[in-house]
């Protein structure tokens, strides 16, 4: 049977956009807090297949369960109060038991999900290793500020070693919201302090939350697609977010600060949301980073020694076209810059046409030193939010030898006659350069 494709759908390009993200993430590891409200949601059975694909695409898997609303629920059938004090839960004896109970439902509906043969899936046929056990090891909260958390605990540390067995043996490792102390008792804790010291003990390469929101939130509606731990901390300290949202950040920025390269945000009522923010460009959710050592900027006239510096060897080699002094000076509050310890170490530039709504990429440029990292990915990012800030809709680019870099990154091969009738009249034909566009 044929499945009909939209026509704005190109799934080649998109595979092929894509095959650099499924490179560089295989064989890495990924802790992902799955909450209880994830798993009553519509999408549920999209999230196992999205899982199962990062599986057998490679990816080491560690899984942190949640059951807020669960525990809520058998809480309220069982007329028990239902107490949280600064984000934790108070959990006495007597709903200790109800607690586990809820927890282990979760636990084996998604051991269950994730080890059916997923027939009548794309995954149809997949093999699934799904393992879980005393992998946490916990200590009493104890009482704080007078208020007794009973049987309400924090994480003292994972078993790596463990886990790490496992996923060197293929398995995914599914970590509950239980921990156990080497006395045999049982604690209650938040799943998001589960999470942080998975992701920062198992030196995981990315920590991912599905929250109920997109991400976080500009004051002006639009999504922030990616966040420095001291923006988010300014967020965090605005206290303008829903608990949940507010819990689910503070993870992120408490991960990343103490050596999770990165952390995600993304919704579980997202239908592979998971994949577009691991295997796009632009994602679907909130990506936190730390705070870079590298300032990205706009250019200022001081600048300019170290931009000639920066530009000169690729000049002389014929990939970009020769500048003078003047004309950077001239033309410096077009530029963006990163610098590092006081040195410029790549630059690039916008040339706004805002009559035909289109702009021009020019003069992308990384130190040799300096490559091989996401620098120029970075430029293109800034370049990008500087053109849709002016409301532009187009981006294009002359190049003559780095046409295959931008097409991994959305470009696609254009005309003369579809570029800024101004950009026309100026076309080199000497130079023969190839021309790209990228709607933004």
């Amino acid at each position: 049977m044929r499945i009909s494709v939209p026509e704005e759908f190109n799934y080649v390009d998109w595979f092929r956009h894509s095959s650099p993200y499924i490179n560089a993430h295989r064989g890495k590891t990924f802790v992902i807090l799955i909450p209880g409200e994830a798993i009553e949601c519509a999408h549920f059975s999209g999230i196992i297949h999205d899982l199962a694909l990062l599986d057998s695409l490679g990816i080491r898997l560690v899984l942190v369960q949640g059951a807020r609303p669960q525990i809520d629920r058998i809480l309220s059938n069982r007329r028990l109060p239902s107490r949280v004090e600064d984000d934790y839960r108070v959990t006495p004896q007597d709903q200790l038991l109800d607690i586990i109970q809820a927890s282990a439902a979760v636990r084996v509906q998604l051991e269950a999900q994730l080890s059916m043969g997923l027939s009548n899936t794309p995954m149809d046929g997949a093999s699934l290793k799904v393992c879980s056990g005393n992998y946490v090891v916990a200590r009493p909260l104890g009482v704080v500020d007078g208020i007794d958390y009973g049987h309400t605990g924090e994480v003292r540390r994972i078993d790596t070693d463990a886990i790490f067995r496992l996923l060197e043996d293929d398995n995914m490792v599914l970590l509950p919201h239980l921990g156990f102390s080497p006395t045999g008792e049982v604690f209650n804790l938040k799943s998001e302090e589960v999470a942080i010291q998975a992701a920062i003990q198992l030196k995981a390469d990315k920590l991912v939350i599905f929250s109920e929101e997109k991400g976080i939130f500009k004051d002006d509606g639009e999504l922030y697609s990616e966040l420095l731990t001291k923006d988010a901390q300014m967020i965090l300290n605005a206290k303008t977010l829903s608990s949940i949202t507010h819990s689910a950040l503070d993870a992120c920025v408490q991960a990343v600060r103490q050596g999770v390269p990165r952390a995600h945000l993304i919704s579980y009522n997202e239908n592979g949301g998971l994949l577009q923010e691991l295997f796009t460009r632009e994602g679907c959710g909130t990506m936190i980073d730390e705070d870079s050592y590298e300032q990205l900027r706009p250019a200022h006239i001081g600048d300019v020694g170290g931009m000639m510096a920066l530009l000169a060897p690729l000049e002389e080699k014929g990939v970009l076209v020769r500048r003078s002094r003047e004309l950077l000076e001239n033309e410096i509050d077009r530029f963006i810059v990163i610098e590092r310890d006081g040195a410029i170490v790549a630059c690039a530039a916008l040339y706004p046409f805002e009559q035909e709504y289109a702009g021009e990429l020019a003069c992308l440029a990384v130190a040799p030193d300096y490559r091989g990292s996401n620098r120029g990915e970075r430029l293109l990012k800034g370049i990008e939010q500087t053109a849709k800030q002016l409301n532009l809709s187009t981006l294009f680019l002359l190049t003559t030898r780095t046409a295959h870099w931008f097409i991994e990154r959305g470009f696609s091969e254009t005309t003369l006659n579809n570029l800024p009738t101004q950009k026309q009249a100026l076309y080199n034909y000497q130079r023969n350069s190839k021309i790209f566009s990228k709607s933004l």
